[in-house]
């Protein structure tokens, strides 16, 4: 396959392109939502010795979601910088130790993201979380133990991501 053409088809909070491409001698049309390159992390307070999540609204599933830390990936940074950031706005923690788990497409069938997943280690809150006013932001920091962690029902694709991550690490 290749793309012969790529237009914007919508520039508004989401971008959406219009990508005309040609494969096998047929030339064909494909629309691709592209918001970007996010992080996230499951975050481990070594000092209380649980996990640290967000509640918060998501547009998406129309409802609240308990979920890892996340956000996007702003430009000229780089996804350590991005996740260090999210996570001293959104639980109000600097990050003791970072690893990187892994880096995935949310949904390759029509979007252009790329998740990076990280484990990170904090111990001392420095304030108070949240979220970025700015952005509109209203999160809620919720903690669980190991078990309760791994026993949580979600439907956020890049915690249960997490989840099982972290089930490997109980083995």
């Amino acid at each position: 396959m290749e793309i012969k053409k790529r237009e914007r088809a919508y520039d508004g909070y989401f971008k959406i392109n219009k990508l005309t491409v040609e494969q096998e001698g047929q030339t064909f049309t494909r629309e691709q939502f592209n918001r970007g390159n996010a992080v996230c992390a499951l975050v481990y307070d070594t000092e209380a010795q649980k996990y640290i999540l967000t509640k918060q609204f998501r547009i998406g599933a129309e409802s609240e979601l308990v979920e890892i830390v996340a956000g996007m990936i702003d430009e000229g940074e780089a996804p350590e910088q991005s996740i260090r950031r999210e996570i001293e706005e959104e639980i109000g923690y600097h990050v003791n130790k970072l690893e990187h788990l892994y880096t995935f497409y949310s949904s390759p069938g029509g979007a252009t993201e790329k998740v990076t997943l990280f484990y990170a280690e904090v111990s001392e809150q420095h304030a108070k979380g949240g979220g970025s006013a700015h952005e509109n932001e209203y999160i809620e920091i919720v903690r669980y133990e190991a078990q309760e962690l791994v026993n949580l029902e979600t439907y956020d694709a890049k915690t249960i991501i997490a989840q099982q991550w972290l089930k490997l690490q109980q083995q």
